[in-house]
């Protein structure tokens, strides 16, 4: 039986839709993925451990993952070849800018390529000590806490900066000021005025939890803050900001979210920025939260080198589909300094913006932002998809860029419209 007309034009469009997608298809091939590295990671692991002189009970455990962090030179450049001249840069760079790595986060590191995105991620370079920005708080948060450990930009959020800990202390971090020469939670004292200052205002209905990283805390010093939230009438969810799911995912343990689905709504918001970094382990972690019940997101940071690059984004916000995390936001990234190196144009995220749209689902779309600096807020740039407006009507650009004329009708009162 021949086809109809319907069917044909319904096949001709097919195949047209099939041809936008075909330059996709071809670069996501040239893209390196953690989850076909597996093998990879495994021989790069055994290294790091024969090295540290540990076992595999000791890589599963994420507090020996924490306190073996790759700290100096000497033990870097028996997992990673290091020039002279790159070890002298580090030796350097490391007296202005701590610099830590997880042993779990550097096996998934290239050892060969020194633009390796995972080393660039994690190792110092030397541009860090050549940046002309001499900013290292652009978000004005000195001037955004009221109390405590809290930072506040908006009407009915805020945030506690419980930690400075981190597993790996990323090269483009916008708190690198906080990191100092040693780990330190924050005091129960000044949490205890943070909480108390939540209380005392009761249109603060969001609290995040962060740092550094909210899961360096130990699980009975998280649950005293997070029950303490919980048990405040106005607040009606909690956040946590980690990047543990990415840099050390040991520390997602039966026990942790034993203790989290106590306190539901729990909200996630991770930091994936690659799609090497999500992993068998990384996934793992990830499901184990989903499972939980505790839904999360991923705030990417558009960064020169990593993944400002259309079809490198496409594929992360993929993968992290299928670990069951939301692309939530791409971010600008900040003008920090010993950063610079990491910038991109604002143009790099918009054309990304463009690329996405139409061209995967919605739910592979994040929003990007820039930060407004000293702590103006998130603004959310978009494509200009609204060419010109008049009476009645508005022109739109499609995702496929064409221009369409669209009937745009008055907004009438509902009762009196209802009534005449």
């Amino acid at each position: 039986m021949g086809k109809s007309k319907n069917q044909q034009v319904s096949i001709e469009r097919a195949e047209e839709l099939k041809g936008r997608i075909e330059d996709f298809l071809e670069a996501r091939k040239r893209i390196p993925k953690g989850m076909d590295l597996e093998a990879e990671f495994i021989k790069r692991k055994n290294k790091i451990l024969e090295v540290l002189d540990a076992t595999e009970e000791n890589w599963n455990d994420y507090q020996w993952q924490l306190t073996h962090r790759i700290t100096d030179v000497e033990t870097l450049s028996k997992i990673i070849l290091l020039s002279e001249t790159e070890k002298m840069r580090i030796k350097k760079v490391e007296k202005e800018f701590r610099w830590a790595v997880s042993p779990y986060y550097l096996s998934l590191a290239d050892p060969d390529d020194k633009y390796d995105p995972i080393r660039l991620l994690s190792i110092p370079t030397y541009k860090e000590l050549e940046d002309t920005c001499m900013d290292l708080d652009p978000m004005g948060e000195e001037f955004t806490n009221p109390a405590g450990c809290i930072t506040r930009r908006y009407p009915d959020r805020l945030i506690i900066n419980v930690t400075n800990e981190c597993a790996m202390y990323c090269r483009h971090c916008q708190r690198r000021r906080n990191i100092g020469e040693e780990d330190v939670h924050r005091s129960r004292k000044m949490i205890q005025e943070s909480i108390d200052y939540i209380r005392e205002n009761e249109e603060i209905r969001d609290v995040l939890i962060t740092g550094g990283d909210a899961l360096c805390l130990p699980d009975d010093y998280l649950e005293w803050i997070i029950k303490q939230l919980k048990e405040i009438p106005h607040v009606d969810y909690i956040r946590l900001g980690t990047r543990c799911l990415v840099t050390m995912p040991q520390r997602i343990t039966d026990q942790l979210c034993s203790m989290l689905k106590k306190y539901h709504p729990i909200y996630i918001n991770t930091h994936f920025n690659h799609p090497i970094e999500i992993t068998e382990a990384s996934k793992a972690a990830c499901e184990k939260l989903a499972d939980s019940g505790i839904v999360l997101g991923n705030q990417a940071v558009l960064l020169n080198g990593i993944n400002n690059d259309k079809y490198i984004m496409r594929v992360l916000n993929h993968e992290l589909l299928k670990c069951r995390v939301r692309p939530y936001y791409i971010f600008h990234a900040k003008h920090v300094q010993g950063t610079a190196h990491f910038n991109t144009s604002i143009e790099d995220g918009i054309e990304i913006m463009e690329y996405l749209r139409g061209y995967t689902s919605g739910m592979a779309i994040p929003t990007f932002i820039v930060n407004a600096p000293k702590g103006l807020g998130k603004t959310p740039i978009f494509p200009n998809y609204i060419v010109s407006r008049g009476p009645g009507y508005v022109q739109l650009r499609t995702w496929e860029g064409n221009i369409v004329k669209y009937e745009d009708h008055e907004t009438k009162d509902i009762r009196n419209y209802l009534e005449s």
